[in-house]
């Protein structure tokens, strides 16, 4: 697929969910703006304001967002779809408000996405600072599930944005989990075309190990055998706690 041959649309928009974020925009929007700085062709920043009770809507404005639109339901699935929404450009890239991405990865996303062989797909993640055991596990196993099943993480998810429109976005019935049912539709939208799915390897996302001090052990545990069990508990904000809910946390 080549680039848009309209020259007043951006090569690429970088859409970032923001539910309450005002926090840790300023370091998440100076990474994407050195990113875009760096890699050649104009590209976006469109943050979601995702129905905030904080400063995360004046913060995006004042720190590089390009556009700030807003959600009034607090949904991630519907975040990112507003987002995209808003976007001209043929080529879309999700981040998380909480996670970094160096330049050399936004550059192989596109570069993998204009090669004309490529539907979308997704970085491997690695958690900012230092992470306990549990962490460790969790993202180790997630990296190997990630690259064998070919799953993109939330955190940073790249695709096509024609691809995006013909499966219909992120999936509004998920309050979680939405980033897993959109890569499985990229990849059965793509195979006929001959079209491949990648999860890149370097540079990694680096995304933030907040709920790691947000929660206990035995809380991470017991949500993740939670859903094990109980996987059609994505479709229930109230059982999607772990995602939407956040603890006092006091300095």
């Amino acid at each position: 697929m080549k680039a848009d041959p309209d020259h007043s649309a951006p090569r690429y928009s970088i859409v970032v969910p923001a539910y309450n974020e005002a926090a840790e925009l300023p370091e998440t929007l100076a990474a994407l703006r050195a990113a875009v700085g760096a890699v050649p062709g104009r590209g976006e920043i469109i943050v979601v304001d995702n129905n905030s009770s904080d400063e995360t809507a004046q913060v995006a404005a004042t720190h590089g967002a390009d556009q700030v639109v807003f959600e009034p339901v607090n949904q991630i699935a519907r975040a990112r779809n507003a987002g995209a929404a808003f976007s001209r450009a043929p080529f879309l890239i999700f981040v998380d408000a909480d996670t970094r991405i160096p330049a050399e990865l936004l550059a192989e996303s596109l570069r993998q996405l204009e090669s004309g062989r490529c539907v979308g797909g997704g970085s491997v993640i690695q958690f900012e600072g230092e992470i306990n055991r549990v962490g460790r596990c969790a993202i180790g196993l997630w990296k190997r599930v990630s690259r064998l099943t070919h799953t993109a993480a939330g955190s940073y998810l790249f695709c096509r944005a024609d691809a995006f429109a013909a499966v219909g976005g992120f999936d509004q019935k998920l309050y979680a989990s939405e980033e897993v049912r959109l890569s499985r539709l990229l990849r059965k939208w793509g195979k006929p075309r001959g079209l491949c799915f990648p999860i890149l390897t370097e540079p990694p996302a680096r995304t933030s190990a907040r709920k790691l001090q947000w929660y206990s052990t035995p809380q991470m545990l017991g949500w993740i055998f939670f859903m094990l069990l109980f996987p059609l508990a994505v479709r229930w904000r109230r059982l999607c706690g772990f995602w939407y809910r956040r603890p006092e946390v006091h300095p």
